[in-house]
């Protein structure tokens, strides 16, 4: 099953993403300095919510309109006093298919799995505001994965539907690291 071998397959640019983004929350001290890691949550998000929408909808995943989204991250960053008119470069990977789309979002979707120690996080550092999107979906966390990981498994019956679907998630997790190396743009 792709839920199983997703994982394993995308072990190297999860980790390497996950160092850059843990660096990023250990540098936190004000809410300015957290608003500035939500813009590159934004500004990447929002690049590949846009990548996959011509492949995702209710029929793919029933749930998909209750699901959290960058709109979110932009509520966040408006809750402390920020905008998106300046976000971080962001360049989305290429989207041909609807398991192409289901591997981006595995990885977009598998960002809430850290969300709680995220949070943790934040509130050592005194930030308690602006955290809906990093909260996800509170107790039905488990069970919003579960059904993602489920619809992630059906639309990948074959050896190549997986491969297709892990190339898609290697190069989310990869381009989501560019974006903090990347320099800031006008929204």
């Amino acid at each position: 099953m792709l839920s199983n071998h997703i994982k394993e397959a995308t072990k190297a640019p999860h980790q390497q993403l996950e160092v850059v983004v843990v660096k990023k929350l250990k540098s936190i001290r004000s809410q300015a300095d957290y608003a500035d890691l939500l813009k590159h949550f934004y500004a990447y998000f929002s690049k590949v919510e846009q990548a996959v929408a011509p492949y995702i909808n209710e029929t793919v995943l029933p749930d998909y309109a209750e699901r959290r989204n960058s709109s979110y991250i932009k509520a966040d960053i408006e809750a402390l006093g920020e905008s998106v008119e300046t976000l971080p470069h962001a360049v989305a990977p290429g989207i041909v298919n609807t398991i192409s789309a289901l591997g981006a979002l595995y990885v977009l979707e598998g960002s809430i799995m850290g969300g709680r120690i995220i949070v943790q996080m934040l509130e050592k550092a005194g930030i308690t505001q602006g955290v809906s999107f990093f909260s996800g979906y509170g107790e039905a966390t488990g069970q919003m994965w579960q059904r993602f990981t489920e619809v992630l498994n059906r639309y990948a019956p074959t050896e190549d539907d997986e491969a297709q679907a892990i190339a898609a998630a290697n190069a989310t997790f990869k381009q989501f690291g560019d974006v903090f190396v990347g320099a800031a743009v006008s929204a």
